[in-house]
């Protein structure tokens, strides 16, 4: 990555009503296999083009064959089974509480899917191997593959209940989970990958929610452990699985938020970067893909200050709030560059928005119009910041 001030996209884009029917006819048996891949590969080559007329730097699929960011590894990984969060309350000890946190996550219990463990998990092949490839068969430009991180899938899959039949606790089930990641990078990076993304968003419902609300749909089948606790188990799957990552051949990305299902920004979490600080440090990223346009990230300085982090890790800095439908004025993204120069050398700053625009495939968080116009002022920011820094554009 040879040019200052990188752009990409988190990951997630918009499916479109004709993927989420595609979906149901599959299911359905109305039409075959074979022709809702050809749609997915058709809709995957669109975003492309979209993100390359944009002139992004590096390029991501959207997501576009997944059902969100993290359940559709049930469908990659053996001994998973995808269920509505309807369908688990059955398997729920404290329904009440449950209930309780899809009213204040504003999901419905049965549009919303994850990936429980019911099962001995088994490495089938590929996770996102399959989707690199179809990236990759229509853009030369250096592509970004994302997963779901380790923490997450590892949270996020354990169902008591069900999950113990298999697996004595947690952590346990966290041992295969790192397993089976490490065969898959070195499965995309025999493809070809330049940078591999993590995505850990439930990091933030550890460190937020003491004494409130939990506020994350993925996090709420677990038992919370102490914070310090969690964050040291959290540490060591992320690290376990970053070290396998050959840094002669990609970059290893960590990508952190504070939710990403709704609009209401009230309801999503709020706090620096602080608690988090020891786990950067540790886990061995290159980079980390932050939250940081809107005021509930906390200050640049909380994390930017840290003599861990500064310099030592490069800053994928959120300029774009996916949740809003205005654009950002090139002015505002640039002036938010220019404090996190401050802080930190012109190569060690890339640009992002804070989250991808479809969480959840059929509740995106905005459309495309929108996101276009959002993009070009993170661009026009990108392109003012090299002229001024570097003349190597």
């Amino acid at each position: 990555m040879e040019k200052l001030f990188n752009t990409s996209l988190i990951g997630s884009l918009p499916r479109g009503n004709q993927i989420l029917n595609s979906v149901r006819k599959l299911k359905a048996g109305l039409i075959s296999k074979e022709e809702y891949d050809d749609l997915i590969a058709k809709k995957t080559e669109e975003v492309v083009k979209i993100q390359e007329d944009l002139d992004l730097d590096i390029i991501t699929s959207g997501e576009i064959g997944r059902d969100n960011y993290v359940s559709f590894i049930s469908e990659k990984i053996g001994g998973v089974s995808q269920m509505s969060m309807a369908e688990m309350l059955d398997y729920i000890d404290d329904k009440r509480e449950f209930e309780n946190i899809l009213k204040t996550l504003d999901v419905p219990a049965t549009s919303i899917k994850n990936a429980i463990c019911t099962g001995k998990l088994e490495y089938k092949g590929e996770i996102v191997a399959n989707e690199l490839k179809l990236l990759k068969s229509f853009t030369k430009k250096p592509v970004k593959i994302t997963m779901p991180g380790p923490y997450l899938v590892t949270r996020s899959m354990w169902l008591y209940n069900l999950s113990s039949k298999f697996y004595s606790s947690k952590e346990e089930l966290g041992e295969d989970v790192i397993r089976i990641y490490q065969k898959e990078i070195e499965n995309i990076q025999n493809i070809g990958v330049d940078i591999i993304q993590f995505d850990e968003p439930v990091l933030t419902e550890v460190v937020f929610t003491e004494g409130r609300p939990r506020t994350f749909m993925c996090a709420a089948l677990s038992t919370r452990k102490d914070p310090t606790e969690e964050l040291n188990f959290a540490s060591h799957l992320i690290k376990s699985v970053m070290s396998k990552v050959d840094r002669s051949k990609s970059i290893a990305s960590l990508h952190v938020c504070r939710g990403n299902w709704s609009k209401d920004e009230s309801i999503l979490l709020t706090g620096p970067y602080t608690p988090l600080l020891d786990l950067f440090s540790e886990i061995g990223a290159d980079l980390l893909a932050l939250e940081f346009s809107t005021p509930r990230a906390g200050e640049l300085k909380a994390l930017l200050s840290d003599e861990r982090i500064r310099n030592k890790v490069s800053l994928g800095l959120g300029v774009i709030n996916p949740r809003f439908d205005e654009a950002e004025s090139i002015d505002s993204i640039y002036n938010r560059a220019k404090e996190a120069l401050t802080f930190i050398d012109k190569d060690k700053l890339w640009l992002n928005p804070d989250c991808g625009f479809a969480t959840f495939s059929n509740r995106p968080v905005n459309e495309y119009e929108n996101i276009k116009g959002k993009i070009k002022s993170m661009i026009a920011a990108r392109d003012r910041l090299r002229i001024e820094y570097d003349n190597r554009v």
